[in-house]
């Protein structure tokens, strides 16, 4: 709580308090409602170390303000709670080492098997085919790809949750359910009861990777918090690609049933640890949490939260909803690198849906072995990892030091132009080599191209999104995300009809072309972004 002190002016009061709650949600990474929301410069104390949040991150919004702050007039500085002083133990960011990396060790660990179960169940399609009776290239698509869609669905429910109640209770609630979903695909008797509860797993498995960045943000201030980062997307990254390598050898032994019993043990021991371990993080709810207990132990019912928005519930629901969607919609920076990331995305997905068939259809491989096809795409996904982790931060500081540095430089064409090229030319690589029965290392490499430019395409965008759209990058990262889930769900169903008709060549070069066309979209918004952002008329206030 502030001391009390003098009069003070009330207007002055009001700006400061904005000032202040801006600056709070800037350098947490979460998102607020201010007029100069675009900035144009990075500045070498910008976040620019927030490109996962979204894949691993992606949050709608972590925290909303505007013009309705309760007016200080009603209420002195000295009834403003806030925590006491700069090294409040109450403060997540003055929490121990020990204390933090342990919450981020389980909080990795529930982001592992999450991701995991997207891809995990794929070797066993056939199977479960076999099992329920279905013949339907569509069916065997959507049985693996309607879990993404999940991740399009649930954060539109998460990310207003957290807001109002709070990150550690929606974790608990979605790992439960997680685990419920996974025990009941287990043990589904149809196919439509398979699929329906793969959704809602999906939707419940969001909750790590939407409120996951945030809770980094929460814990480490911005120049601490690129380790973090890297650990908790090891997750997002791997696990749809370990998924089939293991799933692979475990159909083979034990049926595609005990894919789901795993992930239910599994999930359900982490959600325990994170349960023992983990403590609340969100700001807002810690500070609103202080000021309902010393209402109560000093009667004084006009205390409030230094960060409390003074929005009703529902406003903060609607806001959280709208905001991504009016950006996805009304910004042409947006909308364009959303597409381009949703299709490269799409392209992705149904490798993962696709590969199981291929594999046994044209190598012969056997239930087990074909989980490692899918082993190139996870080099090709850990090489773009490494070369954008190491190349892009020392682009951002060479130019901070020049004192040039603008977000458009997250689109260096070092960065940006390899992987968009590597996806189409992997796609086509693929393409041929399976048409024509070449030796099965040949498309596994050209999958690793794919990898490789679907990470460093999809990467790039991400934090060319974070930082230019600064205190609103929540927003528009979810934006991308949810565009992103859908096409990851649905592109995958044309894909073994599309083949039947078009063959391995021409159909996946379908897919090459498209890749091939999207290339200069970011080369674009290199040398147009900022007139883009700049320019008052294309500019979109949310």
């Amino acid at each position: 709580m502030a001391t009390p002190g003098t009069l003070t002016n009330p207007v002055q009061e009001t700006k400061d308090l904005k000032d202040e709650k801006v600056a709070e949600a800037y350098q947490q990474g979460h998102d607020a409602d201010h007029p100069n929301s675009q900035t144009t410069n990075l500045s070498p104390n910008a976040d620019v170390e927030k490109g996962l949040q979204s894949t691993a991150t992606s949050t709608l919004s972590d925290e909303e303000t505007h013009q309705e702050i309760p007016a200080p007039v009603q209420s002195t500085e000295s009834d403003i709670v806030d925590w006491d002083g700069s090294d409040d133990p109450e403060n997540p960011l003055n929490w121990t080492q020990g204390r933090k990396w342990g919450l981020i060790a389980c909080l990795g660990a529930v982001t592992l098997v999450t991701p995991l179960a997207s891809s995990f169940f794929a070797p066993g399609v056939p199977l479960v085919m076999a099992t329920f009776g279905e013949t339907s290239n569509v069916i065997a698509a959507l049985v693996v790809s309607i879990y993404i869609l999940g991740f399009a669905l649930g954060p539109l429910i998460i990310a207003p949750a957290s807001e109002l109640y709070g990150r550690f209770i929606v974790y608990n609630v979605c790992n439960v359910f997680f685990v419920i979903f996974t025990i009941c695909c287990a043990l589904s008797n149809s196919m439509g009861m398979l699929i329906a509860f793969r959704i809602l797993a999906g939707c419940a498995g969001s909750a790590p990777l939407t409120l996951g960045g945030g809770t980094i943000a929460d814990i480490f201030p911005p120049q601490e918090r690129a380790g973090a980062m890297a650990i908790w997307s090891i997750g997002p990254l791997l696990g749809p690609v370990l998924g089939p390598v293991c799933g692979g050898f475990l159909v083979e032994a034990k049926g595609w049933r005990w894919v789901f019993w795993i992930l239910a043990i599994f999930g359900g021991a982490f959600a325990l640890l994170l349960f023992v371990f983990g403590r609340e993080t969100y700001h807002p709810i810690i500070l609103s949490r202080k000021t309902a207990r010393l209402r109560k132990e000093t009667g004084n019912t006009s205390l409030r939260s230094r960060l409390d928005s003074g929005l009703p519930p529902r406003e903060v629901f609607i806001r959280s909803i709208v905001r991504p969607m009016k950006m996805l919609f009304l910004s042409p920076m947006v909308g364009l690198m959303s597409i381009y990331v949703a299709i490269n995305y799409g392209i992705l997905y149904l490798f993962f849906t696709t590969m199981t068939f291929v594999f046994e259809g044209t190598y012969h491989f056997s239930s087990g072995a074909v989980g490692l096809s899918y082993l190139g795409m996870g080099v090709g996904l850990i090489v773009g990892m490494a070369f954008l982790g190491i190349t892009s931060d020392k682009i951002i500081k060479k130019e901070q030091a020049r004192g040039t540095a603008i977000p458009e430089h997250r689109l260096h064409l070092i960065l940006s132009l390899p992987g968009a090229v590597c996806l189409p030319i992997g796609v086509f690589i693929y393409a041929w080599t399976t048409e024509k029965r070449v030796h099965w290392i040949v498309p596994i490499i050209g999958t690793a191209l794919v990898g490789l430019g679907n990470l460093t395409g999809m990467m790039t965008v991400q934090t060319y999104l974070v930082d230019a759209f600064t205190i609103h990058a929540a927003s528009a990262i979810a934006a991308n995300t949810v565009l992103r889930s859908i096409f990851g769900a649905f592109l995958p169903l044309a894909g073994l009809d599309m083949f039947d008709k078009l063959g391995l060549g021409w159909g996946n070069s379908l897919l090459g072309f498209i890749a091939f066309a999207l290339i200069p979209v970011p080369i674009f918004f290199r040398y147009r972004g900022e007139r883009i952002r700049t320019n008052p008329k294309l500019m979109v206030q949310f």
